[in-house]
């Protein structure tokens, strides 16, 4: 007895899969002739169709890692440092070098001092082309 059009309208009707429809071996006969939705409800409410439970695994929520890209660590700022006189000092001495008041080697020289961090500020750049420099022009 092929009973699959009736499945599918159970299906349709129950809003459930078709593995999970179970038609009573007892009453075949009631759900042979049954032809509308209304029919289908009423066999399943007197127990002519039975529906499975639900088949699956359980979810498992997962308990979540700090992960190396989550912390966050200081950052050093020395080259920052280093980056911000260093542009100052070649700036103020390009330009003093352009206005004609210290020599190309004087230039070099100071250039190579300032690469090598022996002023810590404008300000001791001036001083020493003051000092130093002041009487060579």
């Amino acid at each position: 007895m092929k009973l699959d059009k009736k499945k599918n309208l159970a299906k349709r009707v129950l809003n459930v899969g078709k593995e999970r429809i179970i038609f009573v071996k007892e009453r075949l006969s009631e759900i042979k002739e049954a032809i509308t939705k209304q029919d289908i409800k009423d066999l399943k409410q007197d127990g002519a169709i039975l529906i499975k439970g639900i088949k699956g695994r359980s979810k498992v929520n997962k308990k979540r890692r700090r992960n190396p890209g989550k912390i966050k660590k200081k950052v050093n700022t020395r080259k920052r440092d280093y980056i911000i006189i260093t542009r100052k000092l070649r700036t103020y001495l390009k330009n003093i070098k352009a206005r004609g008041e210290i020599s190309q080697d004087d230039f070099r020289e100071i250039r190579k001092k300032i690469r090598n961090r022996q002023y810590g500020s404008l300000r001791s750049l001036k001083e020493h082309i003051k000092s130093d420099l002041g009487g060579r022009k």
